[in-house]
């Protein structure tokens, strides 16, 4: 009696007296996770072909605006972008007074902490150093998400981590990144803004749950730009802007309203619907992304360590999916 019900509740029906197979609806509800899963992966992919652009595009533009005024202009141009998207889905602010405090501190971290250390760093190193540095995202997150979020670290979600970060490593060592001490500067910059975008996640993720992406990355961003506005526009106020070019406007665009928006919005989309190690798993696929698009912009030429290092990481990241 035990066995039959145990395979009714799984969906399995008995066929011709002999053995079980699955019910319509089980095979219905399989199909519809199956789906409901790819569509999260689609998601995430896009959004690390975001990111992915956002090195190239950073160090770029902070190359002639100082990253003080080039995130103030970015934190303008994303909170319009976020209240309109906001708006237009029929949105209302509803946090509970209590819940406040944890959107300052998610703010503090989203903008004043990880961008601004972000595009500084970037003034002092390399784009591919800033896309390796990143890719450690993940072991942050694992490691804070076990303590934090008491998620359970598997063998098999840590090792297709560190295979991911081997690919990665590959990947980024065979272009070229250069950790002289001309450079170690930036990295450092860099590399707290990786564990504020690590605790950043971790930390939202209960917001998410409580309240969805689109309310929650909203009021993080009106609490980020509050705390970094005064700053901002401090050191902005003298800057001259009459010098910055199509080129130099379009930078900001694409990091105001493609990273800031449009990235930080699938990002905790998807946070909010698989666990916190396979959506920070992804974060190892943007130096790939970014050597991809600088072959279209940059004329780099694909190598066989590319190849490998790409495979590694793709394989790295379905082990972890699978973990």
């Amino acid at each position: 009696m035990g066995t039959t019900c145990e395979n009714i509740q799984k969906g399995r029906v008995k066929t011709n007296g002999v053995g079980f197979a699955p019910s319509a609806r089980y095979i219905i509800r399989r199909k519809r996770m199956i789906k409901a899963s790819l569509n999260i992966y689609a998601i995430m992919i896009f959004q690390q072909i975001i990111a992915g652009g956002t090195h190239i595009v950073a160090k770029a533009v902070v190359a002639d605006i100082d990253p003080a005024t080039l995130l103030f202009l970015r934190t303008i141009l994303s909170i319009i972008g976020m209240m309109a998207v906001f708006y237009m889905n029929g949105g209302r602010l509803s946090i509970q007074r209590q819940d406040w405090g944890r959107f300052a501190l998610l703010g503090l971290l989203g903008i004043p902490i990880n961008q601004f250390l972000y595009l500084y760093g970037m003034k002092f190193t390399t784009a591919a150093n800033g896309a390796l540095l990143y890719a450690a995202t993940p072991t942050f997150i694992l490691l804070l998400s076990h303590f934090m979020l008491k998620e359970t670290i598997t063998a098999k979600k840590a090792f297709g981590i560190a295979l991911a970060f081997a690919g990665i490593t590959m990947v980024i060592f065979e272009r070229g990144v250069d950790f002289s001490s001309e450079y170690t500067y930036g990295n450092i910059m860099v590399l707290v803004a990786v564990v504020a975008w690590a605790f950043f996640t971790i930390l939202g993720k209960e917001m998410i749950l409580k309240y969805g992406a689109l309310q929650t990355t909203t009021a993080m961003m009106l609490a980020g730009t509050a705390l970094f506005f005064p700053v901002g526009l401090y050191f902005s106020f003298d800057f001259p802007f009459s010098l910055l070019r199509a080129a130099h406007w379009s930078g900001v665009l694409y990091l105001g309203f493609g990273t800031s928006v449009l990235g930080y919005l699938l990002w905790y989309y998807a946070l909010g619907r698989i666990e916190t190690a396979k959506v920070a798993v992804f974060a190892n696929g943007q130096p790939i992304v970014a050597t991809l698009l600088s072959l279209v912009f940059l004329d780099y030429t694909i190598t066989g360590s590319f190849v490998i290092g790409g495979i590694i990481t793709i394989a790295g990241v379905v082990i972890t999916q699978l973990g």
